[in-house]
C-alpha cells in the first residue's frame, strides 16, 4: 500500500541524519516506549512500605497539621490490617519519612548575599538549588530519559499544496537551530564534537503568601525546555520546579525612585541569581559531557533560551529602565512616544551594545549614564551576560497572559465603559445582560485565574456590544469594536499552539490593521464629547505583540513561554505558608515542604510505572478472548445521561403541543429513515414502518471527539441537550457535516436511540439547521469580521445521524434581528482556524 506522507523533519546537520518523511500515523510517536525501563520492584523506597509512601503523599497534598496527622495515624492503625501496610506511628515518624524522601534530590542552599550601599554594607538572604545540579537529576530519571531531545528540527506537514513548515516546539525554532549550527562563531557551539544544548526555561515573580498580601515570596521556577511541552507544562516530575527564593528589598519610602536605590534593587537579583546559574555559567562555555537514552555521547552546553515573566520583572531580568524610559521596549530601540507605531521597525537591543555603554560608564559616569539613559538601561552588570548564548534580550519572550488579557485588553475594557456610561443606564445595561446571558458551554476547558475570566470576558463583551454600539448612535463606540475585534484576531490567531508561515503571515497582517483601527479611534476620541477617552498608547503593552511572530520563529509556539503553568505553582506555596507553616523563616519552610513534595512526586512516577508494568504482565499472562480490550465508543460520538423509554407517539403528542420543531415527529423520522438514511452510507433492504408505540431512547448528554485543525490531535467537546440542566434548559449548538460537502451550524434539540425493525441499533438527533439565507452582508459583520447565520423555523427542524457531529459551538443571538445568530468564533482555536 502507499504511504500519504504529510509530515517531513529536516534534522539539524550535526545530527547527521537524512531527513524523515511519515504518514499521519507515524508522526510524533514515540520510537523508545517505556515498557523497555528497568522497573524498581520497590520504587518507594527509603519510605518501608507503599502504605506509607502513599499516605506520606496525602498527608502532603492535603496540608494536615500535626493533630490531624496523629489523628489519623492513629485511627488507621486501629482499625487497618488489610493490603498496605502502615509502620508509621505519629508525625516524627511521617517526618524522617520525608527527609528520608528528600535525600534523594538535590537539596537548598541558603546564601547571604553582601551588597554596599551608602558606605554600609547590607546582607540579603536567598535560597538556591543550583539549576545544573537539578538538571542532572532530570538527566539521571529513568522515567523522563526517553522523551529528552537535542537536536534542533525543522518540521513540515503537506497543506494539499506544498509542504509548510510549522512551529510547535522550542526545538523546532529557528534560536535553537542557529546555536547548534557549525560555526567558528562564538555565538554557536563548538565544531568537531556531538554538541547539544540543555535548553532552560526560567521564571521569576513575587506572590503575596498571606490572605492580605503583607507577606510576600520571591519564588524562581524552572522548566525544561528540552522534553516536549506536554511534559514540562505537567504537575508530574518533568513539571515546574521551584529551584530559588529570591530576596526582596524592603520599600523605603526615603528611597524609593532614587537611582541608588533603584540600582540596589538590581545588584540584589542579579548577585542573587547568580546562585543559581554558577555552574550553568561554567558549563555553558566548557560544555559537560553525558551519556544519553539513545546511547550517544554527547557534550551538552547549557542555555537560557526563554526568560518567561511579566513586563515588570522582564524589566528587572534585561535591567532595562521600564516603562517611563527613552526606549521601554525589551526587545528592540523604539522610542517611547512610537510604542504604538505597529507599522514601523525598530533596531533590535544587543548584548554586545549593554557591555559596551556600562563599559564607557565604568571609565566616565557622565558620558556612561548619557549612553545607558539612551538605550534606557540602568548601570548593572546582567547576569545572563555569564552564560554563553543567552542573550536575555532574545530569551525575553510574549507573555500573552500579561501583555494582552490583563494587558491591552483592560485598557480596551476601560474605554469600553466609559463610551457605553455616556450612552446612559440603558446602554449599559443591556451589555451587563447580554454579558450576563452569553451562551454557556463546555465546549471549552475553563479556569478561574483572573487571566481566563479576563480573556472570556473580552468575547463576551464584544459580541454583547455589537448592537448597542453602532456608527450611527456611537461612532466613537463602534471604531472602538473595530480595535477589539482586530485585538481578538490577534489573540487568537497568536494563542495557537501549532503555528506555519501562513498564520504567521496573518498575525503580522492583521498587526496593521488593528495598528490602523486605532488610530481611527483615536483619532475619533479627539474630537468626542465623550471625557477622560484614552489618546495616549504609547505604552510597552501595545507594543510588545509586535515581536511575537519573531519569538515564534526563535522559540516555538507562545504556550512555550507562557507564565500561565508558572503562576499556577504560586497556589501550593501561599498553601504551605498559610497551613504548613508558623509565619517564621518562611523561606526554610516553605521550601522545605516543597522538597517533600517533589521527592514524594518523583516516588509517585516510579510507583505508577511499577502498577503498569504489573498490569500489562496480568494481562499478558490471562486469556486474550476472556479479557477484551475495552473500548470507550465507538466511533467519535458517545453518548449520555439516558432517560426513560418513551413511545414515539407520546413525543409528538406532548411535546408537539409546546414546541413546533416535534410536529409531525413521526412521519419526519420515517420519511429521514426511508429516504435520506441511505445518502449517509446505509442500506435499507425495504421500507421501514414506525408503528405508535416505536420506543425511543431519549439522551441529554453527548460527547463528541475530533480532530483538531490546530495541532492535528484529538479534542473533546461536552455538549448538552435538556430542558433542565442544573435547573435551567440547556440545548447548545454544533457544527455537523450536512452533505458531503456543507457543513453548517445547528441547535440540538432532541437526541435519542432506537432499535430499527430487521435494520439496527441507530443514533439520531433532531437539530434546527441554521442555513436560512441573510441576504447581502451588512457594514458591521465585514467592518467587525463577524460570521452570521440564521436559523431556519422550528418547524423546519430535521434528523441527521449523531456521527455527522462535528464538534460543538456557539452561536450568539443577534438581539436586532431575528433568528440570527454570531457564531463566536474565538471560542477555542479549532473554531477560529475553521471559521478562516
Amino acid at each position: 500500500m502507499e504511504r500519504h506522507i504529510e509530515f517531513k523533519i529536516e534534522y539539524h546537520p550535526s545530527a547527521a541524519r537524512e531527513p524523515l518523511l511519515q504518514t499521519f500515523e507515524e508522526f510524533g510517536v514515540n520510537l523508545h516506549p517505556e515498557e523497555e525501563l528497568p522497573v524498581d520492584e520497590e520504587p518507594w523506597r527509603p519510605f518501608h512500605s507503599r502504605g506509607d509512601f502513599e499516605f506520606a503523599e496525602i498527608a502532603l497534598n492535603a496540608a494536615l497539621n500535626k493533630s490531624q496527622i496523629d489523628g489519623l495515624l492513629g485511627l488507621i492503625g486501629r482499625i487497618s490490617r488489610g493490603e498496605s501496610k502502615i509502620t508509621l506511628a505519629n508525625d516524627n515518624d511521617l517526618c524522617q519519612a520525608w527527609e528520608h524522601a528528600t535525600t534523594q534530590v538535590t537539596p537548598f542552599i541558603k546564601h547571604d548575599i553582601t551588597v554596599p550601599y551608602k558606605k554600609e554594607q547590607r546582607v540579603y538572604e536567598t535560597h538556591a538549588l543550583p539549576l545544573w545540579d537539578w538538571a542532572l537529576d532530570l538527566l539521571a530519571n529513568p522515567l523522563l530519559a526517553p522523551h529528552f531531545v537535542w537536536d534542533a528540527q525543522r518540521v513540515f506537514k503537506h497543506n494539499g499544496r506544498e509542504f509548510e513548515r510549522f512551529y510547535d516546539e522550542p526545538w523546532t525554532g529557528d534560536r535553537w537551530w542557529d546555536i547548534q549550527a557549525p560555526s567558528t562563531n562564538q555565538s554557536r557551539l563548538p565544531n568537531g564534537i556531538k554538541a547539544a544544548p540543555f535548553c532552560f526555561i526560567l521564571y521569576a515573580d513575587k506572590t503575596r503568601l498571606s490572605s492580605h498580601g503583607t507577606v510576600k515570596g520571591y519564588p524562581v521556577i524552572v522548566h525544561c525546555a528540552n522534553l516536549p511541552v506536554s511534559i514540562w507544562h505537567g504537575e508530574g516530575i518533568g513539571g515546574g520546579r521551584v529551584v530559588g527564593w529570591l530576596p526582596i528589598v524592603s520599600e523605603d519610602a526615603d528611597e524609593e525612585g532614587k537611582t541608588g536605590f533603584v540600582n540596589l534593587k538590581r545588584v540584589v537579583w542579579h548577585e542573587a541569581f547568580l546562585k543559581l546559574l554558577e555552574l550553568v555559567a561554567q558549563h555553558s562555555k566548557s560544555g559537560y559531557s553525558h551519556n544519553c537514552y539513545d546511547k550517544i555521547a554527547r557534550w551538552l552546553f547549557p542555555i537560557i533560551l526563554i526568560l518567561s515573566a511579566d513586563y515588570e520583572e522582564q524589566c528587572m531580568m534585561s535591567l532595562i529602565r521600564g516603562h517611563h524610559s527613552k526606549c521601554p521596549c525589551l526587545v528592540c530601540i523604539v522610542p517611547l512616544e512610537e510604542l504604538s507605531e505597529l507599522s514601523k521597525t525598530f533596531a533590535f537591543r544587543s548584548v554586545e551594545d549593554a557591555i559596551a555603554a556600562l563599559n564607557v560608564y565604568k571609565v566616565s559616569k557622565a558620558r556612561g549614564e548619557e549612553l545607558l539613559k539612551a538605550l534606557g538601561l540602568h548601570s548593572v552588570a546582567n547576569v545572563f551576560w555569564l552564560v554563553a548564548h543567552s542573550d536575555p534580550h532574545q530569551a525575553i519572550s510574549f507573555d500573552r497572559l500579561h501583555a494582552l488579557h490583563l494587558g491591552m485588553w483592560r485598557h480596551l475594557l476601560e474605554e469600553l465603559k466609559k463610551i457605553l456610561k455616556a450612552l446612559g443606564r440603558d446602554g449599559e445595561s443591556t451589555v451587563e445582560k447580554l454579558v450576563a446571558d452569553f451562551p454557556r458551554c463546555t465546549v471549552i476547558h475553563i479556569t478561574f485565574s483572573d487571566g481566563n475570566k479576563m480573556q472570556d470576558l473580552s468575547k463576551q463583551a464584544f459580541y454583547a456590544s455589537v448592537n448597542v454600539l453602532n456608527h450611527r448612535t456611537s461612532p466613537e463606540g463602534y471604531k472602538l469594536l473595530r480595535v477589539i475585534s482586530s485585538y481578538l484576531q490577534l489573540d487568537s490567531y497568536i494563542g495557537l499552539d501549532v503555528h506555519t508561515t501562513s498564520t504567521l503571515a496573518a498575525i503580522d497582517a492583521e498587526l496593521l490593521v488593528f495598528d490602523s483601527a486605532l488610530k481611527d479611534y483615536i483619532d475619533c476620541a479627539m474630537n468626542s464629547t465623550i471625557e477622560g477617552l484614552k489618546l495616549d498608547w504609547d505604552f510597552p503593552k501595545a507594543h510588545l505583540w509586535k515581536h511575537t511572530t519573531r519569538d515564534i520563529r526563535m522559540k516555538g509556539a507562545v504556550r512555550n513561554y507562557s507564565t500561565h503553568p508558572n503562576e499556577k505553582l504560586h497556589g501550593p506555596l501561599k498553601e504551605a505558608y498559610q497551613r504548613q507553616s508558623n509565619g517564621k523563616d518562611i523561606a526554610d519552610q516553605i521550601l522545605r515542604i516543597d522538597q517533600r513534595k517533589f521527592a514524594i512526586k518523583m516516588l509517585r512516577g516510579q510507583v505508577d510505572t511499577l502498577d503498569e508494568q504489573c498490569r500489562l504482565l496480568r494481562e499478558g499472562d490471562g486469556d486474550d478472548e476472556a479479557v477484551p480490550n475495552p473500548v470507550a465508543f465507538e466511533g467519535h460520538i458517545k453518548l449520555g445521561s439516558p432517560q426513560q423509554p418513551i413511545a414515539i407517539q407520546d413525543i409528538e403528542n406532548n411535546r408537539g403541543q409546546l414546541d413546533r420543531a416535534f410536529r409531525g415527529f413521526c412521519k419526519k423520522l420515517s420519511d429521514f429513515i426511508n429516504n435520506s438514511l441511505p445518502t449517509y452510507g446505509y442500506r435499507l433492504e425495504k421500507w421501514v414502518t414506525i408503528p405508535a408505540n416505536f420506543l425511543i431512547h431519549e439522551h441529554c448528554f453527548l460527547k463528541v471527539n475530533y480532530e483538531s485543525t490546530v495541532d492535528w490531535k484529538q479534542t473533546t467537546d461536552y455538549l448538552r441537550c435538556s430542558p433542565c440542566f442544573h435547573g435551567q434548559s440547556r440545548y447548545d449548538c454544533a457544527l455537523i457535516q450536512l452533505t458531503e460537502d456543507v457543513s453548517a451550524f445547528v441547535r440540538l434539540i432532541f437526541i435519542f436511540k432506537c432499535q430499527l425493525p430487521d435494520v439496527g441499533s441507530f443514533e439520531f438527533v433532531l437539530v434546527q439547521p441554521f442555513t436560512a439565507g441573510i441576504g447581502a452582508s451588512r457594514r458591521s459583520d465585514r467592518d467587525l469580521q463577524l460570521t452570521c447565520v440564521r436559523a431556519l423555523p422550528r418547524e423546519s427542524s430535521i434528523f441527521v445521524p449523531v456521527r455527522s457531529l462535528i464538534r460543538g459551538a456557539v452561536c450568539f443571538p443577534d438581539p436586532d434581528h431575528q433568528d440570527e445568530f454570531l457564531v463566536v468564533e474565538h471560542i477555542d482555536s479549532d473554531m477560529f482556524l475553521r471559521l478562516k
